[in-house]
């Protein structure tokens, strides 16, 4: 069968498996964005430091999971708005809770919290990894952060069918004693989970030394094509680094005197937990870094609320394709298809804030990029999912577009786009960015 993915397609895709692989958390997420940013030039902002911006200027700024990325353009000047791709680092699935060594029966278990809203089956039978952040001390009152992942580790395991003639008819777990995964056999008092995170950090920690951690269950499979043509893509936590990437992937494809405004990838921590954190998309981290660009610009407060009365958000998150096994949950007039390019979301109740302004710029963008684009509505009977786009808009006051690729899966431990999707929203996102 001939090649139907365009080449370009892959190649993007095949980058966006290396991101996710570099990601297993939150904390990896911000720092990969951050990466490469800073390989193409872009210069690292401390936010406790002062900062020099100026016209023609990359800067990224990391808070916690967090990565703000921003290109001002040489003409810049103190009312010139901004473009912003918002999106998200964070997936659900489970948290390190404190005191994480536990067990019985022999079995050595890690003690783990829901994180989020996950497909708790789609997590049963899968060799996962432990992968987030340790804080030591600097020794003179000051603390070090430690990026960590352990590879393989864990699994949770499921219980046979012999002991559950039922779980055919309808499996459910509990969130407590159901979902603690296995990490090895033994002593439960002569193991020690933390022990093996501060192994795998290096850096000569010790487990005596972590003051505090975030770290998560992570899926260890990685992406891949696959399918007819190899046209579907497989992967962990395309919610929402799909989007991540591509925001990124589009600033840097972008150069500074050909952005329609100052170029900015927010991509925010907690978006799954509601967003309402100081590094979340409901705390001030955008407006503090959109501010401060605006002061190294010259800007008064009127100059300001000028440049951000002429911004624009295009909120990315991925949302549903129409499952072929399940027509009935979506809408009857409005079917995303898989590979049929970015969807634009709509929803009376502003769970997404796309207004018709918005959705205009919106399939401008698309038409300039040369990228197919469809809408997606709930059905009335099925309730509609939100994203970060109306918290952004509430805050700022800056219009907010939403709009995604198109997956199967969604909060599942491994999820399911096409090859040609996350490409199609890159491109588009680089319209959005050159005006």
């Amino acid at each position: 069968m001939p090649d139907v993915v365009p080449a370009a397609a892959r190649a993007h895709t095949e980058d966006l498996g290396a991101f996710v692989s570099a990601s297993p958390s939150s904390y990896h997420a911000a720092r990969e964005v951050a990466r490469r940013a800073e390989d193409a030039g872009f210069v690292r902002l401390d936010e406790t430091a002062a900062w020099d911006v100026v016209p023609g200027g990359r800067y990224v700024v990391v808070r916690d999971g967090s990565a703000i990325a921003v290109a001002v353009p040489p003409t810049a000047g103190a009312t010139t708005p901004f473009t912003i791709l918002g999106t998200h680092t964070d997936s659900t699935g489970f948290k390190l809770k404190p005191r994480p060594t536990t067990g019985r029966d022999g079995w050595v278990q890690a003690g783990v919290e829901v994180y989020g809203g996950p497909l708790l089956n789609s997590w049963l039978d899968r060799e996962v990894e432990l992968a987030g952040r340790l804080v030591t001390s600097d020794g003179s009152g000051g603390t070090v952060e430690h990026l960590v992942r352990t590879g393989p580790i864990a699994r949770i395991p499921q219980l046979a069918i012999h002991l559950d003639r039922s779980a055919n008819e309808g499996l459910t777990l509990d969130k407590q004693r159901h979902t603690q995964p296995v990490v090895g056999l033994g002593d439960v008092s002569q193991s020690d989970v933390l022990a093996e995170l501060a192994a795998a950090a290096g850096d000569g920690v010790d487990a005596a030394d972590v003051l505090g951690y975030d770290v998560v269950l992570a899926e260890t499979q990685p992406p891949r094509a696959f399918g007819i043509g190899e046209a579907l893509w497989a992967s962990p936590r395309l919610d929402n680094q799909l989007s991540t990437h591509a925001a990124i992937a589009a600033l840097l494809a972008v150069a500074p005197e050909d952005l329609a405004g100052i170029g900015v990838v927010a991509a925010f921590d907690h978006e799954e937990i509601g967003s309402g954190s100081r590094s979340g998309a409901a705390g001030p981290f955008l407006e503090d870094v959109l501010r401060r660009v605006s002061a190294g610009l010259g800007a008064s407060e009127d100059e300001r609320a000028r440049a951000f009365a002429a911004s624009l958000c295009v909120s990315s998150d991925v949302g549903h394709a129409v499952h072929p096994n399940y027509p009935e949950r979506h809408d009857p007039a409005n079917h995303p298809h898989a590979g049929a390019g970015p969807i634009l979301k709509i929803n009376a109740n502003q769970r997404y804030a796309t207004d018709a302004h918005g959705a205009a710029r919106w399939q401008a963008a698309c038409a300039a990029a040369g990228v197919p684009s469809q809408e997606f509505v709930s059905n009335n009977t099925v309730p509609c999912g939100s994203t970060t786009g109306p918290i952004t808009a509430t805050r700022l006051g800056i219009r907010v577009v939403d709009v995604g690729a198109a997956i199967l899966s969604m909060h599942s431990a491994r999820e399911l786009t096409a090859v040609v999707d996350p490409w199609y929203l890159s491109r588009a996102m680089q319209a959005v960015l050159a005006g």
